[in-house]
């Protein structure tokens, strides 16, 4: 079965806690803090595989998370680091925000891992805040936030010439002709219900062909299997733009063009831009070499005429094929200026109210409580600072609050105190 959108999740592992712990030793009275670090979260990885061609493996486990970072201990001892998961999809995979549809990342080398989310980072021991007037700190910082998303995956087919056309034109027995590909092949429709690839090699040299189901008019809107195949020619460097120049469905081949082109049109302007070559397959059959004249003189280009049936006319077609391949420049990934990043400021915050209450949100909210320890009298203090430093006092003012009004942070609910 082949599947080529899915969507899944994926979450982060949580940072550890930086630990709170003094050197016990006999005969010490009074040892330092000895607190270790707490180990990192593990992140949320993925890896183009060329030897995957399809997502179904993701429609029976839906659900990828990373281990949590270890929390530290006393004697310096820093937790293990959370175990990275490494998620492997076909090459030409792109992975978007399911929500915003933003690119993450394109799979598109063969081996290439790219981090889609982060682990929370290390929360640091006791024994990182110790000062010369602060020997004996009584807390530690707690580690940093998991990540969750809903990520859409969707495979677009990389090769170097697509095979377009309408249904049962022939495409299939092209490529099972032209490449050792074993396409299904039969006299009706839609035949062909998913992306087929081979690899041609002519005179010194070699390029991939798909041939993808056939398109139909509305194709740009659905109709038929439309989208849900188009993307799959996105990458192609050129086409072969196959035709029944027979007309033995009652077509006319040259219209047949016409509606092909207008839905390449419609569907990606990039994509109708594409180097073409016309192939006239069937063209034993009677009324053929008629509608050849007919499509030349429409197309104002060569139509190379072909029979797949009877195996002729084929290596004219591929060497023009791999001199306009020569020409053209090879296929690239999505650029990184044009990927989608998360731009999330850590010290961000929203003040918003709920009925009474004055509701401070955000990534600076998450991060500070994740690190104190409001039993501790330091801990507090630094708290106290942070609201200040960061200007979360001041806009409290300007949202209205006062003396004597709840605050809530996070789990935290406290009064407003001038």
């Amino acid at each position: 079965m082949f599947v080529d959108v899915v969507k899944i999740k994926i979450k982060s592992g949580r940072g550890g806690d930086g630990a709170v712990s003094f050197h016990r030793e006999k005969y010490l009275a009074n040892g330092g803090p000895d607190g270790g670090d707490g180990g990192r979260g593990g992140d949320v990885l993925f890896r183009a595989d060329k030897d995957m061609r399809t997502l179904l493996d993701f429609r029976y486990k839906r659900n990828y998370a990373a281990g949590d970072g270890q929390n530290g201990s006393g004697n310096f001892k820093t937790g293990r680091r959370g175990e990275d998961v490494v998620i492997s999809v076909p090459a030409g995979t792109i992975i978007k925000e399911a929500q915003s549809g933003r690119i993450l990342a394109d799979m598109y080398a063969d081996g290439e891992q790219k981090v889609i989310l982060q682990g929370g980072g290390a929360g640091k021991g006791n024994a990182r805040f110790a000062t010369a007037t602060r020997q004996a700190p009584n807390f530690a910082q707690g580690g940093g936030p998991s990540r969750e998303m809903e990520i859409r995956l969707e495979l677009k087919t990389i090769a170097d010439v697509g095979l377009i056309g309408f249904p049962n034109v022939g495409k299939s027995t092209i490529l099972s002709v032209v490449t050792k590909a074993r396409p299904k092949i039969a006299n009706y429709h839609f035949t062909t219900l998913a992306p087929n690839l081979g690899v041609c090699g002519v005179d010194n040299s070699s390029f991939v062909i798909a041939d993808i189901p056939g398109l139909i008019e509305g194709a740009h809107e659905g109709a038929g299997l439309g989208h849900d195949f188009l993307r799959h020619i996105e990458r192609t460097r050129m086409l072969l733009h196959v035709v029944d120049i027979s007309g033995c469905e009652g077509r006319d081949p040259v219209e047949d063009y016409d509606v092909i082109n207008n839905e390449l049109a419609e569907y990606s302007p990039v994509l109708s831009a594409l180097p073409q070559i016309i192939v006239a397959n069937k063209s034993e059959l009677p009324g053929a070499q008629e509608n050849i004249k007919r499509l030349e003189e429409h197309a104002g280009a060569k139509v190379f005429e072909v029979s797949a049936a009877v195996n002729s006319g084929f290596m004219p077609l591929l060497r023009e094929t791999a001199a306009v391949l020569k020409t053209l420049p090879l296929p690239e990934p999505i650029m990184p200026d044009e990927i989608y990043v998360p731009d999330e400021n850590p010290q961000a915050f929203e003040i918003y109210k709920d009925g009474e209450v004055y509701v401070v949100d955000g990534p600076f909210v998450v991060k500070l409580l994740s690190r104190i320890n409001l039993d501790d009298s330091e801990s507090f203090k630094y708290f106290q600072r942070q609201l200040r430093e960061k200007g979360v006092i001041d806009a409290l003012k300007a949202a209205g609050a006062g003396e004597g009004s709840l605050i809530s942070m996070g789990d935290l609910e406290f009064d407003y105190v001038e």
